[in-house]
């Protein structure tokens, strides 16, 4: 079993995949929990709801996708471990899923990434190869260490068993949410928005499903709009997590299923944050706040709905936050 995707027919993924993901992962899982705050309302003239995936195991909703596919491997491929390249979140969440299933983890991350998140992986026991920042080096060093190693790749976002585990976390949100009028989740490498947009389709009545993305890694957004695959370049992003490129699983699904995707400046992103942590009382990184930075700076289509956020992430480097 070369990579768990192989089970799926190409570009299919199906409600009883989603659900059959959720029962896989259950045991192992947080069902985190959907907060709101009166004053966040009262600021955008909207009603929110935060799923709140910064207090899922591993900190990020990343340790669903992760867990789907390590679950699903077969025994000889949980001999060899399984490897991956990552920022940091998946790289988090699939060494801590390796580790729950009693394989090996090896992680392919570029010399850039959060230390916070560096440590964690360690944490964890995976064990750590580092690269230059770019895709090319991500992936010609990864390639290296699955021929090394003989592990089974499960790519941070471009794999059907992780983006069926990314989509528990729309489903649980619609399943504790009742009336929500508008999803929104950020996207990077687009496994959580391409999940929550399936999730949507699915279970919540066609829900719009919006992608949120900073500026200065628009290629979601350049990919949607020209609707062909437009990589980033290099982006500079304070959101780490949303520097990826969209896969080739992950943009039909977009394509087919998100109504818009928005992008958001630095300094609405690190405010959004900020609001986050003061109103909520909660720790989010830079990448899951870009959702709310969209609602900060103001879109009419959007006042007076039930919105529903994803709030991705909770593994913020303390030493280096981005209002000092």
């Amino acid at each position: 079993m070369a990579e768990a995707v192989h089970s799926f027919a190409p570009g299919m993924l199906t409600a009883t995949d989603l659900l059959e993901a959720h029962e896989r992962i259950r045991p192992f899982i947080h069902r985190t929990p959907v907060f709101s705050s009166t004053s966040i309302n009262h600021l955008v003239n909207a009603t929110v709801f935060f799923k709140c995936e910064n207090l899922q195991k591993a900190g990020a909703f990343k340790a669903r996708g992760a867990t789907n596919a390590v679950q699903a491997l077969d025994r000889q491929a949980r001999q060899n471990g399984v490897a991956t390249h990552s920022s940091g979140n998946h790289a988090q969440a699939l060494t801590w899923a390796a580790s729950i299933a009693g394989t090996k983890a090896f992680l392919v991350m570029p010399s850039n990434s959060s230390r916070v998140k560096i440590s964690a992986v360690r944490g964890y026991g995976g064990t750590i190869v580092f690269c230059e920042p770019t895709l090319k080096a991500r992936e010609a060093t990864l390639s290296r260490v699955i021929k090394e190693t003989g592990a089974t790749e499960i790519h941070p976002y471009n794999n059907y068993r992780v983006i069926a585990g990314q989509a528990t976390a729309a489903l649980e949100l619609l399943e504790d949410t009742s009336g929500l009028e508008i999803v929104m989740a950020p996207v990077g490498g687009g496994g959580l928005l391409s999940g929550t947009a399936l999730a949507c389709t699915y279970f919540g009545r066609e829900i719009p499903v919006f992608g949120a993305e900073p500026e200065l890694a628009n290629d979601a957004y350049l990919s949607f709009t020209h609707k062909k695959l437009i990589p980033s370049r290099n982006p500079q992003t304070i959101a780490d997590g949303l520097r990826t490129s969209l896969g080739d699983l992950t943009f039909p699904i977009i394509l087919k299923h998100v109504s818009r995707i928005y992008t958001v400046k630095e300094e609405s992103i690190i405010r959004a944050m900020r609001l986050i942590w003061e109103r909520l009382k909660i720790l989010v990184e830079p990448s899951a706040s870009v959702p709310m930075a969209v609602l900060l700076e103001g879109h009419p289509e959007m006042k007076k709905k039930k919105i529903g956020i994803i709030l991705s992430g909770g593994n913020a480097d303390l030493d280096a936050l981005p209002w000092i």
